[in-house]
């Protein structure tokens, strides 16, 4: 039996399916920096929390 593993961050490509944007919006939230991101190497990562951020900050403007 395989234990549940969760991701310690994300790529930007899984954001985009978890917030159900394309890849191209998605890139554009980081790149503006309403998706906080890390580099890592030459990829860009984001902490669960992080999105958990943007989600909440949408919900709130949207009040």
């Amino acid at each position: 039996m395989t234990p549940d593993v969760q991701p310690r961050w994300y790529t930007v490509a899984q954001v985009a399916d978890l917030l159900g944007y394309g890849l191209s919006k998605t890139k554009m939230l980081v790149a503006t920096g309403q998706i906080r991101s890390l580099k890592d190497g030459g990829n860009r990562r984001i902490l669960p929390g992080w999105v958990d951020e943007y989600v909440s900050r949408r919900a709130t403007e949207a009040a």
